[in-house]
Order: C-alpha cells, then sequence, then structure tokens
C-alpha cells in the first residue's frame, strides 16, 4: 500500500524529548537536556534523529484562527467519480493547492474524502466550495457540515495517551 509510515523504535528519553517539545518547540536544547534528564549532546544526537527520521517534521508557531478572522469551519464530504490510483492522485494533488484547506482524509464510508475547510464566514466558505473544492478532478458531489463549536481541538499534535 501507498503512504505507509515507518514506525521508528522510540526509548524512554526519545518519548521525553518529543513531549517536551510538543508542549514548547522553542525549548533550547540544554533546557531539553535537563528536562528529559541527559547531557546537552547525547540530547542533540538524539534530536537530529528524531528530525532526520520525520518523527519531528518541524517547529512551528501555533495561531488562533478567530483572532485572524478565520474562525469558520466547515467539513466537506467529497465523493468521487472515479477511484483508481490514478484519479486519486490527481485529486489529492489539486487539493492541496487549496489554501482553505486545513485537512484531507480520504475515508473507507460511503464518500471517498473528508474536508476540514477554514475560512472567515460562510459566504467565503460558499466561494471556496463552489469555485474550489467543486471543481477538483473527479469530484462527483460534496456534502457539507458546518461547525457550531470547536470542543477539541489538539493543535496538531497527538495528545497524552498511554502505549499498551
Amino acid at each position: 500500500m501507498k503512504n505507509q509510515p515507518t514506525t521508528i523504535e522510540m526509548d524512554e528519553f526519545d518519548r521525553k524529548i518529543v513531549a517536551a517539545l510538543v508542549e514548547d518547540g522553542r525549548m533550547t536544547v540544554t533546557d531539553l537536556a535537563q528536562t528529559v534528564g541527559l547531557s546537552k549532546t547525547p540530547c542533540q544526537v538524539r534530536l537530529r534523529r528524531l528530525i532526520d527520521t520525520g518523527v519531528i517534521r518541524g517547529f512551528r508557531a501555533i495561531v488562533d484562527p478567530a483572532k485572524l478572522g478565520m474562525d469558520h469551519v466547515a467539513f466537506a464530504e467529497v465523493k468521487l467519480s472515479d477511484t483508481r490510483e490514478k484519479a486519486l492522485d490527481e485529486f489529492n494533488a489539486a487539493v492541496r493547492r487549496i489554501p482553505e484547506v486545513e485537512e484531507c482524509h480520504m475515508i473507507a464510508s460511503s464518500f471517498d474524502y473528508l474536508l476540514k475547510v477554514r475560512t472567515a464566514d460562510i459566504r467565503r466558505y460558499r466561494a471556496v466550495l463552489g469555485e474550489k473544492i467543486s471543481s477538483l478532478p473527479h469530484v462527483a458531489s460534496t456534502s457539507t457540515y458546518v461547525a457550531m463549536e470547536t470542543v477539541l481541538d489538539a493543535g496538531g499534535h497527538p495528545r497524552n495517551r498511554s502505549r499498551a
């Protein structure tokens, strides 16, 4: 299967490094080393490995969409007219070019994709749906669900969970 992630072996120090950086991505290596109980050089080596292997994909500012006037969230179900690999690749490439689409998930359901779309308001969403999403390759139909309230937003990082 395409795009299967490779699981990286991580020990307790690696998990502590990741957890600390999820909480504060601006932490210095010196502070990180102290937090996880390592000296600076071994911590730096582990951090570099976590970055190089893709466990840590980057460091970003987490912004408040409402303060940017972008607090309208809608979820769009997308059903395709063709689900052969070439059609999926074409859809995937095109949807990545729509800045209002924050997330795109291929779904095992009666529809093919679920998109999380963030805009300033319902009028802007309607324009994005009509002009951009509906014109994506192989789109047969869409259905929209408007979020009334965000109860939980993990902010792009995994929530604390114990591994069984």
